[in-house]
Order: structure tokens, then sequence, then C-alpha cells
């Protein structure tokens, strides 16, 4: 990355990639601004970048991500971002601090803390994510549209971070698909709050079976989140139980949920269109 041109004002990078393994870690900084990673758009695991570090062997969680992204309107399409380190602790596949960012047909594998979506507006759409524990953490404003996350154990799919009711960051997913593996009969939450004020809604979205019938857990046991705001609207399939839901986590209205549709949630000042932006890749 460090020698790929420089796109001209308004311009953008596309960085074609064969099908492969990729193993090694790719940085993409603020100097590749508008850059486009390109891969199989019909088949993301053709195209995989992998790494293996955990928080204990690269000092450190956010040392460990296989994939960092701190250049601002960063796109990718048909790529896996892999971290293979297993249920070692935390091990990321991909961090990403850009604003207006999307991907699209791409696969997040890990187990805990597959997904750093920490900074900006990020869309993902077409895509799948796996992980064991808080495999979506981080404080972006994040929503991720006709995806399928899967959990692998009984854990916490969020853990969103915003510390202030100001921010206009967290996490929507909507018109996805939830799915678990085999749990032994043990369940699983949508999500637990990593800071004060993170914020998660889940609207007409199918949830499954392994999923606990609260929905959400505070960070510790026996805690009474207070600043936390954790939403459903008209989600479906056996996991879909409003009236279980923990006291502390809400129910929308139509109107309420108009909030945070992808236009909605992600527009900010300059009026930025996610699924435009997604539907102009290939």
């Amino acid at each position: 990355m460090d020698h790929a041109p420089q796109p001209g004002p308004g311009g953008r990078l596309y960085v074609h990639l064969a099908d492969g393994i990729y193993a090694e870690r790719v940085m993409v900084t603020e100097n590749r601004p508008r850059t486009t990673l390109l891969g199989n758009a019909k088949d993301p695991s053709k195209v995989v970048m992998t790494g293996a570090q955990n928080a204990q062997s690269a000092g450190g969680t956010f040392f460990t991500a296989t994939v960092h992204v701190q250049a601002p309107g960063f796109e990718a399409d048909g790529i896996t971002f892999a971290n293979t380190a297993g249920n070692t602790g935390q091990a990321v596949a991909i961090a990403v601090r850009s604003d207006r960012a999307v991907f699209k047909h791409c696969r997040f594998l890990g187990d805990q803390d597959t997904l750093f979506a920490d900074f900006g507006r990020q869309y993902y759409t077409d895509s799948y994510i796996t992980g064991g524990v808080d495999f979506i953490f981080g404080n972006a404003a994040a929503v991720f549209d006709k995806v399928e996350i899967h959990e692998q154990r009984p854990a916490y799919l969020t853990a969103q971070s915003r510390t202030s009711n100001d921010q206009t960051t967290g996490y929507v997913i909507t018109h996805s698909s939830v799915t678990a593996s085999d749990l032994g009969g043990k369940s699983f939450y949508l999500g637990r709050p990593w800071r004060a004020f993170a914020r998660v809604v889940v609207m007409e979205t199918s949830l499954p079976e392994q999923l606990a019938p609260q929905g959400w857990s505070p960070w510790h046991p026996g805690e009474i989140p207070t600043h936390a705001f954790y939403a459903e609207y008209n989600n479906t399939g056996p996991g879909a139980s409003p009236a279980t839901r923990v006291s502390w986590s809400h129910q929308l209205s139509a109107e309420e949920a108009q909030q945070f549709t992808p236009a909605n949630f992600l527009r900010g000042s300059d009026d930025w269109n996610p699924i435009a932006a997604a539907a102009a890749l290939p």
C-alpha cells in the first residue's frame, strides 16, 4: 500500500486482488484515502487476507488486526478478512476506523473481537460475520444490512462502546439473519455494553432459538445498565420474543425505527448515501 499511487482530488485508488490466500498484515493508512480493494464478488472465500495474532502474542488487542483501515472512504468487495487464532482471547480480523466505509460481499472470520468497527460511518451489506465473544465491537456508526451474523459460542454478538449520549454512533442490524452453532443447550446474547452509553438496534432480522429470552446482557452479572440503549423492531424467528426481554431494553414503533434505517442513520451532514455507494461496487 505504501507504493500505491495517490488518487487525484476526488479520485479513487482501485486495488484488484487475484484469488489466493494472503497471509500478511495489511495497513491502509490515512495517506491512502478513497481506496477500494476488489476481490472475488461472486465467491469471497477465494480471496482471503489472514493472520493469527492474539492479544498475548501481539502485545494487546489493538495490535492483533490482520487488516487495519485508517483511510477515509475505504471500500472492499469480495474479500475474506480472517484471524485464525481461535479461542485464545482477543484476536481481530479487521480494525475499521474509516468514515464512509463500505463492505460488500465480504466475510469476517474470527472468534473473540473479530470486527473492530470503531470510528466513522460504516456500511456492511451482503456479507457474513462470525465469532464467539464480543465479535462486533467499538464505537463506529455502523449498519449491517442483509448480513448473516453467526454466533459460535454461548456468549455475546456485540460490545458497542459509545461513551456519551451526544455521540451519533451505534450499531444497527437490519434485514439480516442471526444464526448460531450448536451451543449444547446454552444461549447467547445480542450484546452487552462495553461502555456506559452503548447503542445497538436490531430490526426486521431473523433471530434463532439459541438466543437467550432476555436478549441482552449487562457487562457484569447483576448490573442494570442505566444509559445503554438496546432496542428491537419487527424481528422474526424463534428468538424474537419481545415479552421476555430485559426491562432496560426497548421495542421500537415503526416511526421510531425510521431513524435507524441505513439512509437515515448514516446520512450525516454531508448527505452520504451508503446504499448508492454499495450499489456502485461490482
